[in-house]
């Protein structure tokens, strides 16, 4: 059986991103025999208007210009939806996610495509993956008070049903890259295979 592991970038820094480093660590520990590579350092659009429109038509009603306006979106969930690994380099900007990954999580999470929603409450349509998500921080810890990038990824995911979620965190780098790198790499040596 083949393993298909998703790759994706949040770093602006394409040279000198601890997460893209902890990242190349975690696919070489888990060798996975297809890698597809998701770099949101090549910005992503916002949802606008006509891509929520889109959205809420019915699938049968759509028209080329909606299917259109909804073809990233769909690539994007392909990709989720083909990988049984997904690995999130994810640097804390400001006390939560980059941009480009808030827009990559707002273009997947999608009513009765990634999850919908029933009586009891939403129920996450990507189920079975594995999850892991790299933090790099320069003062933020990760899990503080002040860390809104962990809890939110944590939910988020799981509310499209990636529930196996573990965190590889290189938070503080400010005050000690070196033991803080040391740190998570200990970190991805411990991940199982």
């Amino acid at each position: 059986m083949t393993h298909t592991l998703l790759r994706i970038d949040a770093s602006a820094r394409r040279d000198g991103s601890v997460s893209r480093q902890l990242t190349d660590q975690i696919i070489e520990k888990l060798t996975p025999d297809h890698v597809i590579a998701r770099d949101l350092a090549n910005p992503l659009p916002h949802v606008n208007e006509a891509w929520i429109s889109a959205n809420f038509t019915p699938v049968t009603d759509r028209n080329d210009e909606q299917h259109k306006a909804l073809e990233l979106s769909d690539t994007l969930i392909e990709e989720v939806q083909q990988a049984d690994t997904i690995v999130i380099g994810a640097p804390i900007y400001n006390f939560g996610v980059p941009a480009g990954l808030k827009a990559w999580i707002d273009l997947v999470a999608r009513a009765g495509v990634t999850f919908r929603y029933t009586e009891e409450g939403p129920v996450g349509l990507l189920t079975g993956k594995r999850t892991i998500v790299v933090v790099a921080s320069g003062g933020t810890e990760a899990g503080s008070n002040y860390d809104f990038a962990t809890g939110f990824l944590k939910h988020v995911l799981g509310f499209i049903g990636l529930t196996d979620v573990e965190f590889v965190t290189a938070d503080k780098l400010a005050l000690d890259a070196e033991g803080t790198i040391r740190q998570a790499q200990e970190q991805v040596d411990q991940l199982a295979a």
